[in-house]
C-alpha cells in the first residue's frame, strides 16, 4: 500500500506546487494629445500587483499571472486607466491628460514654480502665495513634472529659438497717407506655434505672435468667386470691440475651391532635414508620420521624390508614382537623424529634382520639412533669401513645414516661404499635420493665384486715421502695387485670407493722432460722387503660370453695424483672435481689450466648427488668461527684442 501511495503523493505534491502560468504582455504607451511616448509610466497587472514602468520609448514588457484580470495604468498628470485583459499579448495604450489632477498638485513653499523657457530649465519666481498663484503653480508644476520625465530621456538643447522683430503698425492719417499696400499672407505658423507655447505652460514671446497668421489660421464662410476670377472680395464694417468710438473694417478674400479629384497632377519633392538637431520625438518622428498622412492622399497621377540633407544632401527616393504608396512610406521609415545641416545644398538638389520631373500645367512643389536650424553652407537669412529668390524662377513652388522646439528658427522659415512663392505651417502635433496636409490639401499644395497684393484707398472725408492690424512683414511701397516684378503672396485652392483695419472716424478725438498744421498747397480731391464711400479695396493677382497681373476693385460704403451682436460670425471671431493677439503682444493699441471679452466674442461666433478648431482656440484663450495673471513678466522666450 505504501509503495502505491508514494507516486500519487508525489504527483499531488508536484501539481500542488506548480507555479501559476504567466502571460507575457508588451506594448507602447503614448500621450493622446500629441502622440509622444511616455517614459516612467507605471503598469500594474491586477490583482497580483506585478508592475513595471515604461522605458524611454514608452515601451513596457510585463509577465502577468493568468489569474490577473486587468492592467492598471497610472502616470502623473494623466487619467488612470483600467485595461481588461483578454487573449491579446500586445496592448498599446493612449493616455489622456487629467487637467483636474494637474491643478491639485501640491505647492511647496511660497514660490511659484514656472517653466522659464521651453527647455528643461525651471526657475523659481518669488511671489505672494495667493490662491490664484497656488492653483496656477500646481498646474505648471504638474506639466513640468511630465516634461522633466520626458526630457530625462530626450534632453533638449539650450534654447536658441529665433523670431524676427516686429514693430507694430501705427495709425496713419488718411489725409496725409490715403493708401495702404501689402502682400496677402496665408501662413498660419504663428498660431500653432503659439498653441505649442501655451500647451507647455508658457506665454509666447511677443515676436512669435503675428496677428494676421493667427486670424488666418481659421477658415471663414465667404462667398465663392463668380466668373473667371479665382478670388472674391468680401467686406464688413462694425464697431471695434476694444473701442466703441472706433470702427473695424473686415476684408475677406475667398479663393476658388477645387475638388481634390479635379486638381492638376502633382510633382512633389519632400526635402527633409535629417541633421542631428532633428532627433527629438517631436521632430523627425512626427515629420515622418505627417508625410505618411500626405502619402495616403496621393493619386496615381501624382509623383514624389525624397531628398534629405545633413552633412551632405542626397536623393533617397527618385520620383515615384503616388500609386506606389508603400515604396514612399518605406523610404520615409528608414530615415534617421545625425550630422550637421547643409541646408543650401539640400535646397539646390531638391529644385534640380523638381525641375527634372516638371509637369507642365501641373503642381510642381517642394515640401521642406525642418526645424530651420541651417548651420553649414548658406546659413544667413540673406543668403537663403538670395538662393530661394533665384530658384523660384523655375516655376516650382515651396511649402515649408516647421517642427520642434528649443532651437526652432522661425525667422529663417518665414524668409524661405515668403521669398519662394510658398506657404509656411508649424506642425506641433499629428492633428495639425492632418489639418494642413489632409483637410486643407488643396489650399496648402495647389496655387490658384500668385503675387496677390491688396491696396486700400481711404476717403479722408470719412476716415480720420487707420491702422492695419498685423501684416507688418508684408508691407509694400504704394508703387509696388502696379509693379508686376514685385513678389507677393500666393493663394491656394479654397484658401481664405482676412485683413482687419481699425478706423478712427472723422470727428473722433484720439490719443493716437498727432496734430500737425494744415497743409497750404494740398487740396482735398475727394469728389462729391464718392461722398458716401469709406474706402476702395483693390486687388492684383497673377495666374499660377502667368507674368501679367489682373486687377479687381470694390468700393465700400460708409455703412456699419453699431451693435456688435448683429455682426457676422466671421467678423466677431476674427475680432476675437486679433484681440487675443494684441493681448499676447502687450500691444500699444490694446485699449479696452480684455480676455473676458475675447473669450465671450469667440464663444458667440463658433458657428458650425466641424473640426473643433474654434473650440480649441477658446480653451487656449482661457489658458492664456490664467497664465497672464501671474506669469506675464516671465514668458519671454527666444529672441524677444
Amino acid at each position: 500500500m505504501k509503495t502505491l501511495l508514494t507516486p500519487i503523493m508525489i504527483l499531488m505534491l508536484f501539481l500542488g506546487y506548480e507555479k501559476t502560468p504567466n502571460k507575457q504582455i508588451t506594448g507602447t504607451i503614448t500621450s493622446a494629445a500629441d502622440g509622444l511616448a511616455l517614459p516612467d509610466v507605471k503598469v500594474q497587472s491586477m490583482p497580483s500587483k506585478t508592475s513595471v514602468v515604461t522605458n524611454a520609448n514608452g515601451k513596457y514588457s510585463l509577465k502577468a499571472l493568468n489569474t490577473d484580470t486587468y492592467l492598471l495604468i497610472s502616470y502623473l498628470g494623466f487619467k488612470t486607466q483600467n485595461i481588461k485583459l483578454g487573449k491579446q499579448n500586445v496592448i498599446d495604450i493612449k493616455l489622456e491628460e487629467d487637467i483636474k489632477a494637474l491643478n491639485e498638485v501640491a505647492v511647496v513653499g511660497y514660490g511659484v514654480q514656472a517653466k522659464r523657457s521651453i527647455t528643461a530649465s525651471v526657475s523659481t519666481i518669488k511671489s505672494s502665495p495667493t490662491p490664484v498663484a497656488q492653483a496656477l503653480s500646481g498646474r505648471v508644476a504638474g506639466i513640468t513634472a511630465i516634461q522633466d520625465r520626458r526630457e530625462r530621456y530626450y534632453p533638449l538643447p539650450q534654447n536658441t529659438e529665433n523670431y524676427a522683430h516686429i514693430t507694430e503698425n501705427a495709425f496713419k492719417k488718411a489725409g496725409d497717407d490715403p493708401l495702404s499696400t501689402f502682400s496677402i499672407d496665408v501662413d498660419a505658423a504663428s498660431y500653432s506655434n503659439m498653441r505649442r507655447f501655451i500647451n507647455t505652460g508658457n506665454l509666447p514671446p511677443k515676436d512669435a505672435v503675428r496677428i494676421e497668421e493667427m486670424v488666418n489660421y481659421f477658415d471663414y464662410e465667404y462667398e465663392q468667386p463668380k466668373g473667371s476670377d479665382p478670388v472674391n472680395i468680401v467686406t464688413e464694417i462694425g464697431t471695434a470691440p476694444w473701442n466703441p468710438q472706433h470702427r473695424l473694417v473686415h476684408i475677406g478674400l475667398q479663393a476658388k475651391t477645387i475638388p481634390n479629384q479635379h486638381l492638376p497632377a502633382s510633382n512633389l519633392v519632400f526635402l527633409i532635414d535629417v541633421s542631428g538637431s532633428m532627433e527629438s520625438p517631436n521632430k523627425l518622428p512626427l515629420l515622418v508620420s505627417s508625410l505618411r498622412l500626405l502619402t495616403d492622399n496621393l493619386r496615381e497621377q501624382d509623383k514624389v521624390a525624397i531628398v534629405v540633407y545633413a552633412g551632405n544632401s542626397g536623393l533617397v527616393l527618385p520620383s515615384t508614382s503616388g500609386e506606389d504608396k508603400q515604396a514612399i512610406k518605406d523610404a520615409l521609415n528608414k530615415l534617421s537623424a545625425g550630422g550637421s545641416t547643409a541646408g543650401g545644398a539640400g535646397i539646390n538638389l531638391a529644385y534640380k529634382v523638381a525641375v527634372d520631373n516638371f509637369i507642365k500645367g501641373g503642381n510642381n512643389r517642394i515640401i521642406l520639412a525642418t526645424d530651420g536650424d541651417f548651420n553649414v553652407g548658406s546659413s544667413s537669412d540673406a543668403d537663403m533669401q538670395t538662393l530661394i529668390e533665384e530658384k523660384r524662377k523655375s516655376g516650382v513652388f515651396l511649402t515649408v513645414l516647421g517642427f520642434g522646439m528649443g532651437n526652432y528658427k522661425d525667422s529663417k522659415m518665414e524668409v524661405l516661404a515668403n521669398k519662394g512663392n510658398g506657404n509656411y505651417a508649424y506642425i506641433d502635433n499629428i492633428n495639425e499635420a492632418r489639418k494642413v496636409l489632409i483637410n486643407e490639401f488643396g489650399g496648402t499644395l495647389f496655387t490658384v493665384a500668385k503675387d496677390v497684393k491688396l491696396q486700400i484707398e481711404f476717403n479722408p472725408k470719412k476716415v480720420q486715421a487707420y491702422r492695419l492690424i498685423g501684416y507688418e512683414n508684408r508691407l509694400l511701397n504704394n508703387e509696388d502695387f502696379n509693379d508686376d516684378q514685385k513678389d507677393a503672396g500666393e493663394m491656394g485652392a479654397g484658401h481664405t485670407v482676412t485683413a482687419l483695419y481699425e478706423i478712427i472716424p472723422v470727428g473722433v478725438e484720439s490719443k493716437f493722432i498727432k496734430k500737425t498744421d494744415d497743409l497750404k498747397y494740398q487740396k482735398n480731391s475727394s469728389s462729391s460722387n464718392y461722398a458716401h464711400e469709406m474706402l476702395t479695396v483693390k486687388l492684383r493677382y497673377k495666374d499660377p503660370d502667368g507674368n501679367k497681373s489682373k486687377l479687381l476693385q470694390q468700393a465700400v460704403l460708409d455703412r456699419y453695424q453699431d451693435k456688435l451682436s448683429k455682426t457676422s460670425d466671421n467678423f466677431r471671431f476674427s475680432a476675437s483672435v486679433a484681440m487675443l493677439g494684441m493681448l499676447l503682444r502687450q500691444s500699444d493699441f490694446v485699449q479696452e481689450s480684455n480676455f473676458e471679452q475675447t473669450i465671450a466674442l469667440a464663444e458667440g461666433a463658433k458657428g458650425k466648427d466641424k473640426e473643433g478648431y474654434r473650440a480649441e482656440y477658446i480653451k487656449l484663450a482661457k489658458s492664456a488668461q490664467l497664465m497672464a495673471k501671474d506669469l506675464r513678466n516671465f514668458a519671454k522666450v527666444g529672441s524677444d527684442k
